[in-house]
């Protein structure tokens, strides 16, 4: 496995009871991308990723992560290895305040940090995010939009070699959805690898380096965000609108 790939997803298959989620799922992530990961619902998505992050390991086929094998580690371990994630549906501790939240990812992440530095770490992280005025809130009295930034910011505070985002736009209004986006471009830019699943299409065809599709868990397409959006497969099955890729790549859509 070259240096340059963090994750590697060899041939990956999952099953549920009759149900194939995933099936035959392959691709290479190098280090410092954004990819892309687009489908209907139900196509599989969220299964991939819990399939990364050791939820539900696959009945064939590997993960490789850092040049590990991860296959079936539990989350906790994969945490630890540097791997974080941020949930489709936000999951915050919502007894705890905003900062105790994000202390927690950075108690829990591959750095084992003690209490005093994770607070450090958290008030970083949560004016990097823009939410450092509600530190001491309760994690439940946020509004969704502000409890996405802070399951992004837990993730986050683990300071992650790879970052998993789980429709971290979905629920957001335009104004809300620009503003997220260029927090995954700044994430980037520290150095962070993203994969990334959404559905505002426009966004994540602007964000993405590459962009894959899957549908009824099988992998249809692999390309540019271009490719992608003229792929005549994907067209039919997801995008449904030829002229749809040109309003998506202008941002319109």
């Amino acid at each position: 496995m070259s240096a340059d790939i963090i994750l590697r997803v060899e041939n990956v298959s999952k099953r549920f009871g009759g149900l194939q989620a995933l099936s035959d799922v392959t691709f290479d992530l190098p280090r410092g991308q954004i990819l892309g990961l687009i489908g209907p619902n139900g196509a599989g998505k969220t299964t991939l990723f819990n399939a990364i992050n050791g939820i539900y390991p696959p009945e064939e086929g590997r993960v490789l992560f850092n040049g590990q094998d991860i296959t079936g580690w539990k989350p906790y371990r994969v945490a630890k290895a540097g791997l974080a994630r941020t949930h489709q549906i936000v999951q915050p501790l919502n007894d705890l305040t905003v900062l105790e939240n994000v202390m927690a990812g950075a108690c829990f992440g591959h750095e084992n940090h003690p209490l005093g530095r994770a607070r450090e770490i958290a008030d970083e992280v949560l004016e990097f995010v823009g939410l450092a005025e509600r530190r001491d809130l309760l994690a439940g009295s946020l509004n969704v939009a502000q409890k996405k930034r802070l399951e992004l910011a837990r993730a986050l505070a683990s300071h992650p070699y790879l970052l998993l985002l789980d429709e971290v736009l979905a629920g957001l209004n335009p104004a809300e959805i620009a503003e997220m986006v260029q927090v995954v471009l700044k994430i980037r830019d520290q150095g962070v690898t993203i994969l990334i699943i959404e559905h505002v299409m426009h966004a994540l065809m602007n964000v993405s380096d590459r962009v894959i599709v899957l549908d009824y868990g099988k992998q249809i397409a692999e390309g540019t965000p271009e490719e992608i959006a003229n792929n005549p497969r994907v067209i039919e099955a997801y995008l449904g609108d030829p002229k749809l890729a040109e309003k998506m790549l202008r941002g319109e859509v």
